[in-house]
């Protein structure tokens, strides 16, 4: 077995560990990073997602080092691509005109940006990314952690890995069970949260849907059709099991409105469709638009599949064994398949291709699962319904007021179907911020959750596990393990310190992180689909 030392050992190398270890590196800190795929950047990159981000974020609203990535993003495009004169003057240059984001660009150009943000610290010996790797087992002393087991999947080498900090970035809080760390998973009950949306009953494994997503571009003339999926039927037949019921089988074009939950029929018509909001699913989460490239460069459109019909509800991924949850990836990808065929065959878009190239895999589905909720830390703070829904703050602005801000955030609270039968929970939540209170473990001493793991509830994760939240989270993390290294002490005595919990958070402000919303916020402008809508309004 290799030993291995480091200040930090960051085990996740997603959006949140991305984010801390460029943040400890750059404070001159040595850092291990693990990644579980072979591809960094989770949910940019890995997960084939495009960024979920509100309304302002062009000007405001998040860390400086997560405007600096868009930034790149954008210069990327204008340095390699063929864009038209248009596109390439354009200084909001959406690469694929998806209405979901004002950013949708391909995972790939976020890969190379990443890589490119952490280069600088691999080249100076400041930081190791052990990819396909994964933790195994950990040693823990009374209330810390010493050291972590990695084992490799390619070679099944194992490294052990010892830190002063450690910090976990998985996305189903995999570092907690291993260290003893106290974690909530599923849904709470109201008398342990009350909140008014809480079930009677907590769940554990009451757990969101995940989706293994793929991307697509469509040929007209052609026939790309795929070969029928062995369950094809099976798939194309089920209906979820939902309250309320949903109107028919999931691989349709009828489904339910997530805000009202009333039926809708989904639009899903390719290189036909406006670039407004709502427009259709083809360019909900389109990530090259071929329009925007000169003539000739592109045949197709791309758009990347992230829709309800591939959600899987066949089981509760977070408490799965790891024979399991294979088990279930394997059928997700069957019913992620399906819906390709269903749109190939029965909608008769036969000359829809699968782009392996654009994810970077063989069978052309992602390298990973979109995973919507992960394990939680039971903190020392949780954030919880009462502090940011609009509907239990009337004639509020602002989301409730943390004193021990250390980011802010804005999306609605949108939880997905459950596999325990709970239907859409879309509701319009405030402007907030990120509790420093919500970073650290009650009880362990030198763990800091740097993802979708921190203390929320099963609501609330609902709007801080989007991109530019789970970023601002991840570079927290780093910044709070600098500053306790620096310090030699702990993070509770940041958090129950005054002078020492301003400090940190003036270096946070000096390291482009924003605490906290301008009051004269107009709230109008906080939809995060206002700017699909830009051109027709100008």
């Amino acid at each position: 077995m290799n030993d291995l030392k480091a200040d930090i050992l960051i085990v996740g190398g997603g959006v949140g560990g991305c984010a801390a270890a460029r943040a400890a590196c750059a404070a001159g800190l040595t850092v291990v990073m693990t990644e579980e795929s072979d591809w960094i950047g989770g949910q940019f990159t890995s997960q084939a997602t495009p960024p979920d981000e509100h309304g302002w974020i062009e000007r405001f609203g998040c860390t400086r080092s997560y405007r600096r990535l868009r930034d790149r993003v954008r210069e990327v495009y204008r340095e390699r691509f063929p864009l038209t004169a248009a596109a390439a003057a354009d200084p909001f240059l959406n690469p694929g005109e998806g209405w979901v984001s004002p950013l949708c660009a391909e995972p790939r150009v976020f890969l190379r940006v990443l890589e490119e943000m952490l280069a600088p610290f691999m080249h100076h010996g400041k930081l190791v990314i052990l990819r396909e790797t994964v933790a195994e087992s950990a040693e823990t002393n009374g209330d810390s952690v010493v050291s972590v087991v990695l084992r490799s999947l390619k070679t099944g080498d194992r490294s052990k890995v010892s830190a002063k900090y450690f910090l976990d970035a998985t996305e189903l809080g995999e570092l907690l069970p291993l260290t003893g760390t106290e974690f909530v998973t599923g849904s709470e009950s109201r008398a342990e949260t009350g909140e008014p949306g809480a079930k009677e009953t907590a769940d554990p494994a009451n757990s969101q849907a995940f989706s293994m997503c793929f991307a697509i571009s469509h040929y007209d003339g052609e026939d790309h059709t795929i070969a029928r999926p062995a369950n094809y039927e099976f798939w194309r037949s089920f209906v979820p099991q939902l309250d309320p019921p949903w109107p028919g089988p999931l691989i349709s074009m009828d489904a339910l409105n997530p805000r009202t939950l009333g039926k809708i029929t989904y639009r899903f018509d390719p290189h036909r469709e406006p670039n407004t909001a709502f427009a259709g699913l083809w360019t909900y989460r389109r990530i090259l638009c071929r329009d925007n490239f000169t003539p000739g460069a592109f045949e197709s459109d791309v758009t990347l599949v992230n829709y309800p019909q591939i959600d899987y509800l066949g089981g509760d991924l977070v408490n799965a064994s790891r024979e399991s949850r294979s088990e279930m990836l394997a059928a997700a990808k069957e019913q992620s398949l399906s819906f390709l065929y269903f749109l190939q065959t029965e909608i008769g878009f036969k000359g829809l291709k699968l782009r392996p190239s654009v994810v970077g895999t063989d069978d052309g589905l992602a390298k990973m699962p979109y995973i919507r909720e992960s394990r939680r830390i039971r903190s020392a703070f949780t954030v919880r319904e009462q502090h940011v829904s609009a509907a239990c703050r009337p004639g509020e602005r602002f989301a409730e007021k943390f004193d021990d801000s250390v980011g802010i955030g804005f999306y609605r609270i949108d939880l997905h179907p459950t596999v325990a039968g709970d239907n859409y929970v879309d509701v319009e939540s405030l402007p907030f911020q990120i509790p420093l209170g919500a970073l650290i473990p009650k009880r362990v001493s030198n763990l800091l959750p740097a993802c979708k793991n921190i203390g929320t509830t099963h609501i609330t994760n609902g709007c801080y596990r989007l991109h530019p939240v789970e970023w601002n989270i991840g570079e927290a993390a780093g910044e709070l393990a600098v500053f306790c290294i620096s310090r030699e002490i702990a993070p509770k005595s940041v958090l129950e310190d005054r002078p020492t919990l301003r400090h940190f958070q003036a270096r946070l402000r000096r390291e482009g992180f924003e605490l906290e919303w301008p009051e004269d916020l107009n709230l109008e402008d906080g939809d995060p689909h206002r700017h699909a809508m830009r051109d027709e309004q100008s």
